[in-house]
């Protein structure tokens, strides 16, 4: 293994963990008195040496035949991954409480964001036009259309809106955790490292969170947990590029989505269809909440020639791959999504191995992007 996969608890001390960009190195001979260090500022020397290293371990590609190959069995990659290492390669990600803290039982102040303005608002959105055709899941058939018993007829493009009002509101029924105010996705789960924390600190009876992965052998991992509960959760095997399947959930129906060290993980010319697809999911107000590996990574680094798939994408020794993105890619992806900007963060941060003596320099980034509030016009 590459070292590729080692995300790292961000500064995982002793005692509750500080949020990233609050321990600084001032002095070079306390840098093994910590774990790791935030904000790292990198010489012009060691930036050099890192860019000469990229283009040295990219000029040797990946032959067509194999990166096909790597397509294609993509699923059987992360299956055999998991089925080597279980539950015991990745450890829970507690920390996301202090990184996000829009996880954290506290902060489930979206569900109530569109509260007693919902329906106008929902009313100025389909009359916009900006619904789209697919905003019934295909899963969702045979939703029925039966009246709401209004006596009086409004005029026809109010009825086309109370129609597909309608049709959210029965269909509202049919999908799990339908009745849950607070709806949680996070995209590639694996084993259930932030699943798991998120629910066994988060008690609220309104909170319901799904988790899907592209390995089937992750979800059923998942699934035979003896913390998952599904009453409370709902794992599901997905592909983040198949834009033919859809997700168990309506559009516009969930609060946050979260992606940790996920979206590297695919090709790069098919994050932008992703993205797209899981922002319509998210309701106004909803954040997209991201963690992933930026450019000049230490796993990045050690590349070695012959395993590049294309520029700043690798594949690893066993098959599964990754991407190093930078700030602005990050941006572009989510911005053309129609999301906005909270947060787009570099993590810089220099990890120490106090018994070998050694240092690691990590490069993540961490982003946090919204879904406008439908304006209602009047």
């Amino acid at each position: 293994m590459d070292g590729s996969f080692a995300e790292g608890d961000p500064a995982a001390v002793c005692g509750k963990r500080q949020q990233f960009g609050s321990r600084f190195l001032s002095d070079p001979a306390r840098v093994f008195h910590h774990n790791a260090w935030d904000n790292v500022e990198w010489s012009e020397e060691q930036a050099a040496e890192a860019e000469r290293k990229v283009q040295e371990n990219s000029t040797q590609r990946v032959c067509q035949e194999k990166q096909v190959d790597y397509e294609i069995n993509a699923n059987k990659y992360w299956n055999d991954f998991y089925k080597i290492h279980e539950n015991g390669f990745f450890k829970d990600r507690h920390w996301l409480f202090t990184e996000f803290p829009e996880l954290a039982p506290s902060q489930n102040h979206l569900k109530n964001l569109l509260s007693e303005n919902k329906r106008s608002e929902v009313y100025e959105y389909y009359r916009s036009g900006e619904d789209g055709s697919d905003l019934i899941m295909e899963e969702q058939h045979s939703c029925s259309s039966v009246s709401l018993g209004d006596k009086t007829q409004p005029p026809l493009m109010e009825e086309s809106v109370t129609q597909k009002l309608r049709h959210l509101e029965i269909c509202a029924n049919e999908f799990p955790g339908s009745s849950a105010t607070y709806r949680i996705l996070e995209v590639g789960c694996g084993v259930g490292n932030t699943v798991f924390p998120i629910l066994q600190t988060n008690n609220d009876p309104s909170l319901f969170v799904y988790c899907c992965d592209f390995s089937s052998t992750a979800v059923e991992l998942v699934k035979t947990n003896s913390a998952y509960d599904p009453s409370r959760c709902f794992a599901f095997v997905h592909d983040l590029c198949d834009e033919d399947k859809s997700y168990p959930m309506p559009e516009n129906s969930l609060d946050v989505i979260i992606l940790i060290f996920v979206l590297s993980a695919i090709i790069p010319d098919k994050m932008q269809n992703a993205i797209n697809r899981l922002s319509r999911l998210l309701k106004p107000g909803g954040i997209m909440l991201l963690r992933d590996y930026g450019r000049y990574d230490m796993a990045q680094l050690r590349f070695k020639k012959g395993q590049c798939l294309s520029e700043n994408f690798y594949v690893r020794g066993d098959g599964t791959r990754v991407y190093f993105f930078t700030q602005d890619e990050l941006d572009t992806l989510f911005t053309t999504a129609g999301l906005e900007k909270v947060q787009n963060l570099v993590d810089r941060r220099l990890q120490v191995n106090r018994g070998k003596q050694l240092t690691m320099y990590r490069v993540w980034i961490q982003c946090k992007y919204r879904k406008p509030l439908v304006s209602s016009t009047s």
